[in-house]
Formats: structure tokens, C-alpha cells, sequence
């Protein structure tokens, strides 16, 4: 069986506009929406509480879960707005317009973490946005999918470049993935979306 990538694009530039996905931020009690000047998404620009919060975080982990850095999580909406800093008067640098694609977290900050898709674009996203849901991205054209976590083992499908499958178990080089209807293991380095060393159970 064939499984094929949804169309569209994964990720939009953007100018200063806001989108309706962040509606509900606002209804929440956060700030209203500015367009402020550009800024500097690296932790050293980050405010000076930000700063102070830090010297109290472990190597690795972030200041705010405590949870691994980096790690991976997926995008729970059907858009999310990648912003230049943690708040919304931040500008709207992208917008992660695939349901379920695989994200990597780099930093946390209050309610707000700084996120990358494979191509390395992104910025920082609340973290309502976000879903622990484990998925990743096929990165290799008719990735075959096997019965078994062995190369020489049946093929039960092939996925195309850029599918978003799920991820059901992960274990030395191959991961267990479902899409399409369809369950069979692939070797890590035809997905993004999990560290080479990940174990997931």
C-alpha cells in the first residue's frame, strides 16, 4: 500500500498579522494583540526575569517543565502561530498550518516554548498549541514500512515524502509508526520528529 503526504504547506511566512488560532489566547486573559518591533528569539534577549530563572534550571532541561531539551511534541490545532518572542506583542514570523506535525521544543519561558519544524523555521508558540502526541515527519521518498524492525523483513507499505504518521514504539535504530491505515516499522533515518537515542515504550 501506498500512503501518500496530504497537499498543502506545513509552514507559512508571515508578516504582523494575527490569525484567529490565537482567539482563544486572548479570550484566556492574555495581553491584547500589538505588533511590537523585531526582536531577538535567542534566551540571552529573553527579559531579565527569564534570565534569573535560568541559573535555577539543569543542564538539559527546561526552566519551566523541568522536562528534557531538546524534545519533541506536535502541533494539537489545525494552525499555530510561531512568534519572534514569548508574548503576544511579539510579530508572527510563522504559521504551522499541518495538523499533527512533529515539532521540536529548544526553550521554554512562562506558558510559551520556542519550537522548530525539520527545516529548522519556527519561534516561540504557547504551549496550548502543543500536543504531547508523538508523531514524525516521513523525510524519505516511498519509505518502506516492515513487519518487523528488520530490513529484511516484509514490507507492508510505503509511505511518501512527507507524511505525518504517528508514533506507536520506538527502540534502537527503527520506530514503530501508523498512518494511512497502515502499521509497520521504519528506520529512524528515513523520520524526523525523534532523537537517535530515544527509547519510546
Amino acid at each position: 500500500m501506498r500512503i501518500g503526504a496530504s497537499a498543502g504547506v506545513f509552514a507559512l511566512f508571515l508578516g504582523a498579522a494575527a490569525l484567529s488560532a490565537e482567539e482563544m489566547l486572548q479570550a484566556a486573559g492574555e495581553a491584547p494583540l500589538q505588533v511590537a518591533a523585531p526582536v531577538a528569539s535567542t534566551e540571552a534577549d529573553l527579559p531579565s526575569s527569564s534570565t534569573s530563572r535560568k541559573t535555577e534550571c539543569k543542564p538539559g532541561r527546561g526552566c519551566v517543565t523541568g522536562q528534557p531539551l531538546p524534545r519533541f511534541v506536535s502541533l494539537k490545532g489545525e494552525e499555530g502561530n510561531a512568534r519572534r518572542g514569548p508574548g503576544l506583542t511579539h510579530r508572527i514570523d510563522w504559521v504551522f498550518t499541518r495538523p499533527g506535525m512533529p515539532l521540536k521544543i529548544t526553550a521554554e519561558y512562562e506558558n510559551w516554548r520556542r519550537v522548530e519544524d525539520q527545516e529548522g523555521a519556527g519561534g516561540w508558540v504557547h504551549y496550548v498549541l502543543l500536543s504531547p502526541t508523538r508523531t514524525v515527519l516521513i523525510t524519505l521518498d516511498m519509505a518502506e514500512m516492515h513487519a518487523n524492525p528488520d530490513g529484511a523483513s516484509q514490507v507492508v507499505a510505503q509511505a511518501e515524502l512527507g507524511v505525518v504518521a504517528k508514533i506507536l514504539e520506538c527502540g534502537g535504530d527503527w520506530c514503530r509508526l501508523s498512518a494511512g491505515g497502515e502499521k509497520g516499522w521504519v528506520e529512524k533515518a528515513a523520520i524526523w520528529g525523534v532523537l537517535p537515542d530515544e527509547i519510546i515504550e
